[in-house]
């Protein structure tokens, strides 16, 4: 069975898909997909951050924004958001997937907020942040694979 993986935030349009490529990078063997809680649906990615991300020499000129469903959270195996609020909404919509709602920076402890309408500089904080959450869930997850 594949392994699915959704990474939520608001409009998916800056840190979700952010989180989104930079997951998938380490995880090859897991489909992970990008979602917003409040999508602004077809919507391509914030200019910042495919800015933010062809630093990196990732590209994200195919993205488009997607409301999450209830098919796309039953399909994951794991979903991440971006704040404990976004935790409490997901949990409170689809109530079925508590356990499995955690905030992307959980391990690190704190919330990744929101950049958008901000200067460049908050799209590279951004990145910074979900570059250290997404090493701490790809090590764990890793981890825990190699001990199955």
């Amino acid at each position: 069975m594949e392994r699915c993986l959704l990474v939520l935030c608001t409009g998916n349009i800056c840190r979700s898909p952010m989180a989104q490529v930079l997951l998938a990078q380490g995880l090859p063997d897991w489909t992970v997909e990008s979602a917003g809680l409040g999508a602004l649906t077809g919507a391509p990615a914030a200019p910042e951050t495919v800015q933010a991300l062809g630093e990196l020499g990732a590209h994200l000129a195919e993205h488009r924004a997607r409301q999450v469903d209830e098919a796309m959270v039953r399909r994951a195996e794991l979903v991440l958001v971006m704040s404990t609020a976004q935790k409490s909404e997901a949990e409170s919509r689809f109530p079925w997937a508590r356990g499995r709602v955690f905030r992307i920076g959980h391990w690190d402890g704190y919330d990744v907020d929101d950049p958008y309408r901000r200067p460049f500089d908050a799209f590279v904080q951004v990145r910074s942040l979900l570059e250290a959450a997404t090493q701490s869930w790809k090590t764990r997850m890793g981890a825990s694979l190699n001990n199955t």
